[in-house]
């Protein structure tokens, strides 16, 4: 299956979109901030983020789902800080302390055609909310230098609807974390108490432009939506919310991956709740409230406890 985005450069949609992109950094409103800084002019909002994207690290990365990672692994592209800034990230250094240096275009380009060189399976965009007409303006040099595997939108979910459609034709494998299906955790631990409504309306989205996650036959992830969920102490995720939308509202086909990794880590100090590892009982009701909403394909193995997680 030909990834998206090489048909939307040879037609000039990708061209048209990044012109719409870069013209929305002068007031940027690209994530539910709205911020409205002009980041052209080197301003900067909640993202930290002038003109330039900035990248922690990139290489290939064998701590992702099964489908992303393969024989050779996923293609990942670390971009420092983050439009959500959780209390408990576990890369604060990264997503809050803006680790990472500046990259233009033709380099993120560059990045993109090391790493397939290396044979990873695909192009993965971690924390990529903030920097998406970073991402698109770097696209045509690394397709006319020959990328040709799918590029994953790997997200916390804060995402406005109007930027994922800038992505629309581009994107072939979206995945986000919906991190809570309440406001009152989202307000104290991230200082988004829109994140619920937010994220649901950014999932159906990204769902409306993907589908349901589709697998090559070596069972590689091509297309689709892949979606996390962070179970964490005391139900403050919300997870039976979460997933009966995503069996009711999304597809009950959407894969997804139930993780069992948090700890104690980031700025929880403040919050007694956050300073503890769920338990064993707190994750299978989770497994369980999966099942119970319908959902089929769920992803519950157990992993090293994976480097990005927001």
């Amino acid at each position: 299956m030909e990834p998206l985005y090489i048909s939307a450069h040879k037609n000039r949609t990708l061209a048209a979109r990044i012109v719409q992109a870069l013209e929305a950094l002068r007031c940027c409103e690209l994530c539910p901030r709205c911020c409205r800084v002009d980041r052209i002019a080197g301003e900067t909002g909640v993202c930290r983020t002038g003109r330039n994207a900035l990248v922690a690290s990139f290489a290939p990365h064998f701590g992702e789902e099964a489908p992303l990672v393969g024989r050779f692994g996923s293609g990942t592209i670390f971009f420092s800080n983050c439009n959500l800034n959780c209390t408990f990230c576990q890369n604060s250094e990264i997503s809050r302390g803006g680790e990472g240096s500046a990259t233009t275009a033709s380099q993120l380009a560059g990045m993109m055609i090391e790493l397939q060189n290396q044979g990873v399976h695909n192009i993965n965009f971690v924390s990529p909310s903030h920097v998406v007409p970073q991402i698109l303006e770097a696209l045509p040099e690394a397709i006319d230098s020959g990328l040709n595997i799918p590029l994953v939108y790997n997200s916390g979910g804060y995402d406005r609807v109007e930027t994922l459609r800038l992505l629309d034709g581009i994107i072939d494998i979206y995945m986000p974390d919906i991190k809570f299906s309440s406001d009152i955790p989202a307000l104290f631990y991230c200082a988004a108490p829109d994140y619920p409504l937010v994220s649901r309306a950014a999932v159906r989205e990204m769902h409306r432009q993907v589908g349901d996650l589709r697998l090559d036959s070596r069972g590689r992830a091509v297309r689709g939506l892949l979606v996390r969920h962070l179970v964490m102490p005391d139900g403050l995720a919300g997870t039976q919310a979460v997933m009966r939308f995503l069996a009711e509202e999304i597809s009950p086909a959407t894969y997804v991956n139930i993780m069992d990794q948090y700890r104690p880590c980031g700025d929880v100090k403040d919050f007694k709740e956050l300073q503890r590892r769920i338990t064993p009982e707190e994750y299978e009701e989770a497994l369980a409230a999966a099942r119970a909403a319908g959902l089929s394909r769920l992803d519950s193995r157990e992993r090293p406890i994976l480097l990005h997680w927001r």
